[in-house]
């Protein structure tokens, strides 16, 4: 066996066996949170290191506790999950909205200044979220929007927008500037050429910047927590588990299975959006 093909075997078994330990911390956590949902709060105490569940002490009670409504003596987070769904999607739709005009108009069009606009966005999060929560409170409490989804999905929305804008503006440059000249010679408008030609290619980075925007609206606590807490029908879930990890007569087993209820949202978005995320559409666009 020469070197070369013992390097190779040798690093191809470690490839594996790297793979196989990032998984294993990776999906370890996810299943004991699964498993200690679907058990019972006596199980837990019986066995709490059982890494299994038999078909006796299978239940799905923790669950139907954490989704019944609060009138009904559960946590509410039916209600609670469409908060959030409503929060998020206003916030991924308008600031998609915002910044693909905006990576356009940065990644194409010549102004003075330009090479230094992605640094500026970026340098927006140089500011702790936490030096900016009591001026947006005040602002917002003045304008009625305090305790309001709508005004949390704004909040959301002037967040996101830089870094989205920056997102896209990296995918935009590595589209050739030739599919679009060929589009401006057949008679097209710059507004028809970036609706036509530029989205339709751009579709990886849309989703990829709209998973990335909805992950944060959908988990974001700190702002959930300073315009919501006066107004429990508008919670998000970020802001229910964060009731359920501090309330006292709340079992681990509930606590878990509101983590997963959090959770599983995400991992199916995921999971529809990967073609997308993965799949080169700028493939044969370039015509000359």
């Amino acid at each position: 066996m020469s070197r070369e093909q013992a390097e190779q075997r040798i690093f191809g078994v470690l490839r594996w066996v790297v793979i196989a330990f990032l998984a294993a911390i990776t999906i370890f956590p996810f299943y004991y949170m699964v498993l200690l949902s679907v058990k019972s709060i006596d199980q837990l105490l019986l066995a709490p290191g059982k890494l299994w569940v038999s078909l006796s002490e299978f239940t799905v009670s923790t669950y139907q506790n954490v989704l019944q409504s609060t009138d009904e003596g559960g946590q509410g987070f039916l209600r609670m999950l469409a908060n959030s769904g409503v929060v998020a999607v206003i916030t991924v739709a308008l600031t998609l909205l915002a910044s693909v005009p905006g990576a356009y108009a940065v990644s194409r069009l010549k102004f003075f200044g330009g090479r230094h606009v992605s640094a500026l966005f970026l340098a927006l999060y140089l500011f702790p979220s936490t030096l900016l929560a009591v001026p947006l409170f005040v602002i917002f409490a003045r304008i009625g929007l305090q305790g309001s989804l709508i005004g949390l999905a704004i909040v959301y929305i002037a967040q996101t927008v830089p870094v989205s804008i920056y997102m896209l503006r990296n995918y935009f440059v590595t589209i050739p500037r030739s599919v679009e000249e060929a589009a401006a010679l057949d008679g097209c408008s710059q507004l028809r050429i970036l609706r036509k030609i530029v989205l339709p290619l751009a579709a990886p980075s849309l989703v990829a910047t709209g998973l990335y925007v909805f992950m944060i609206a959908w988990n974001e606590f700190l702002f959930a927590l300073l315009f919501l807490a006066a107004e429990p029908g508008n919670w998000t879930v970020s802001l229910g588990l964060s009731q359920l990890s501090n309330g006292i007569e709340v079992s681990k087993t509930v606590l878990m299975a509101g983590s997963v209820i959090l959770t599983i949202p995400v991992v199916l978005l995921f999971y529809a959006v990967e073609r997308l995320l993965t799949e080169g559409l700028t493939s044969g666009a370039d015509k000359s």
